[in-house]
């Protein structure tokens, strides 16, 4: 059994595989997948699992080098957006790059995955580029 609190075994395979500068992406439940790139859904119902909850799994066994959200989500300002300056003040996120929604959507098509959540706040969406621990 893992030591880690990352349990799913398509999101461990994920992260498992992941170069420098590989992008994933966490999305709510409205936020389209661009056709060829992966989906993990773990959606279940409004709200489960949460964004921010998801991110901090991710976080336990993924070494980020930046992110990226839509602008959208400052003028917004839902729930979750306390909780990720948490986070990016701790180092955890690396450093932050804003787009729009739109810009944002484009973005996506890049990503080696979507994982989509059941958050149902809008613009809770963030790409996580990926760093090296050495």
């Amino acid at each position: 059994m893992k030591k880690t609190p990352l349990l799913n075994i398509a999101l461990s395979r994920l992260i498992a595989s992941l170069g420098h500068g590989d992008i994933v992406v966490i999305g709510d439940a409205g936020l389209p997948v661009p056709a060829g790139v992966e989906l993990i859904d773990l959606a279940l119902t409004h709200g489960v699992p949460d964004f921010l909850g998801t991110l901090k799994v991710l976080l336990s066994e993924m070494q980020v080098e930046s992110h990226v959200l839509a602008e959208e989500i400052l003028r917004k300002r839902p729930q979750p957006l306390s909780g990720l300056d948490e986070l990016d003040l701790n180092g955890q996120l690396g450093a932050r790059k804003l787009l729009s929604h739109e810009d944002f959507k484009v973005l996506c098509r890049q990503a080696r995955a979507v994982v989509r959540t059941g958050e149902c706040q809008p613009y809770c969406n963030i790409a996580l580029v990926a760093g090296v621990t050495f």
